[in-house]
């Protein structure tokens, strides 16, 4: 049975919905099907799940996104599992995949180091999502796909969704999981899509903005579907991600007290990956064990440093997090040295009917980038503007954090308030909660706090069921 048809089949078995604790998530995309996982694991009173989303069908979201199912993820396998406590879940997933098995034979008996399509760990995730469900009998699932444009407090400490259902019924608990958010008018955002413009060079030239992951995906797409054009690589700061180790780099991390200031701390990392590499290792190995210091670290700096970090170091640290797999980074490596991929570094402006106006970096002239096509591969900020954000914030249900990134979160993904209160029943998982979680876009911390949540959720819901 596919994931769309448990989702049918359970939605019918609603009989007893108004009498079990009611749950609604905001997003299907990971943090959304991850959040429903911890639930379903978690959880153990009967309750009733309700999954609010525009998309028709269950996605990936814009962490899965690919136009291709051969894309590969910048996550090794061995930091990929959504079970807690069994790191080994997706290996152990991919060892029982026969077709999978037979196209990577030499990783046999485990995969924990190797690099895998994105599709095929988007279908891990629904599997998983599958089994939670079948293995519930006690809970309901119904999916909705009308956006939820607003949200607010309804009798006493109970919530509701508005959308364009007026019957929708009131929630007990709500889970943001909308990754970077619907845009300001919540309909979904398409694909990026490429335009065409009129020829004005002999050699046909693609313009992509960005610099992260997405940018590098859709440049080996288009090589790989034989395009031979020039490529132009537009990114404001002109970082792009950094490679991973050949083998996997286990997190290396001086045990000095660290210091309190940025400009120390950002010394403080440099210094550890110079020791580093000289007793053998490497940086990224310094880097992975940062992943454990960067929250605390994060809390520790005044507002005007972490103003400081997010204008002038957040693409370098980016671009040293979210890296390639080895193999994807000598073929950037190769264009780019090659001549047919340019880096440029400046702001990309309006699109025009020959390309786009483009400001470099340092200048105040914009020039003209003449282009057949223009893809827009750049990962926004959760917007604060949509409907359903402006709500929370005018409701007083929730706070922008101090850099306006997305909404103030704690570790648990609880919604703070300005003095220090939190909202009780809303939580916010994944990249909403990156201005107060550093690396809460990816996977691990992602899995682990949706957990947290289902926890929270087990404390509030469990002492229910032993009411007689």
């Amino acid at each position: 049975m596919t994931v769309q048809g448990l989702f049918s089949t359970r939605s019918k078995a609603a009989g007893r919905i108004s009498s079990l604790p009611r749950i609604a998530i905001v997003g299907r995309g990971f943090s959304g099907m991850m959040a429903a996982i911890a639930l379903m694991k978690s959880v153990r009173t009967p309750f009733h799940l309700q999954l609010f989303d525009p998309n028709s069908s269950v996605s990936g979201g814009e962490a899965l996104a690919s136009t291709r199912s051969s894309t590969i993820l910048n996550t090794r396998v061995r930091d990929l599992s959504v079970a807690t406590g069994n790191a080994d879940d997706f290996n152990d997933w991919l060892c029982t995949n026969a077709e999978f098995r037979a196209a990577v034979p030499a990783a046999i008996p485990g995969f924990r180091q190797i690099f895998v399509p994105k599709q095929l760990f988007s279908d891990y995730v629904y599997r998983r999502f599958a089994d939670a469900l079948s293995a519930r009998k006690d809970i309901t699932v119904q999916v909705c796909h009308e956006p939820v444009v607003a949200i607010r407090r309804s009798h006493g400490d109970r919530f509701l969704l508005e959308s364009a259902n007026p019957a929708n019924p009131l929630f007990d608990t709500v889970i943001l999981a909308t990754g970077y958010g619907l845009p300001a008018n919540d309909i979904p955002e398409p694909e990026p899509s490429p335009i065409r413009a009129q020829r004005l060079v002999a050699r046909p030239h693609t313009v992509l903005c960005g610099s992260g992951i997405r940018v590098v995906d859709q440049l080996l797409q288009l090589r790989d579907a034989g395009y031979t054009g020039q490529i132009t690589i537009i990114s404001k700061h002109g970082f792009l991600p950094q490679s991973h180790t050949p083998n996997s780099a286990d997190p290396v991390f001086p045990a000095d007290e660290l210091p309190q200031d940025l400009p120390d701390i950002v010394r403080f990392i440099r210094a550890a990956c110079r020791r580093a590499e000289e007793d053998g290792h490497s940086w990224q190995a310094v880097m992975n064990g940062l992943r454990k210091h960067a929250r605390s670290l994060w809390r520790s700096l005044p507002a005007r440093q972490k103003h400081q970090f997010n204008r002038h170091l957040r693409a370098i640290y980016d671009s040293h997090r979210n890296r390639l797999p080895e193999a994807m980074y000598a073929r950037l490596r190769s264009e780019l040295a090659d001549g047919n991929t340019v880096l440029r570094r400046g702001t990309a402006g309006r699109r025009g009917l020959s390309g786009m106006f483009f400001r470099p970096a340092g200048s105040s002239t914009e020039e003209v980038i003449h282009a057949e096509r223009i893809v827009d591969c750049r990962c926004r900020a959760p917007d604060l503007n949509s409907l359903l954000m402006r709500s929370l914030l005018a409701e007083g249900l929730a706070a922008r954090d101090e850099l306006s990134l997305g909404l103030a979160v704690n570790q648990r993904g609880e919604l703070c308030l300005e003095g220090g209160s939190i909202t009780d029943g809303i939580f916010a998982i994944g990249p909403l909660g990156l201005g107060s979680l550093p690396d809460i876009d990816l996977v691990p911390e992602i899995v682990s706090q949706a957990y947290a949540v289902a926890e929270a959720m087990e404390k509030r819901f469990y002492p229910r069921s032993k009411v007689v």
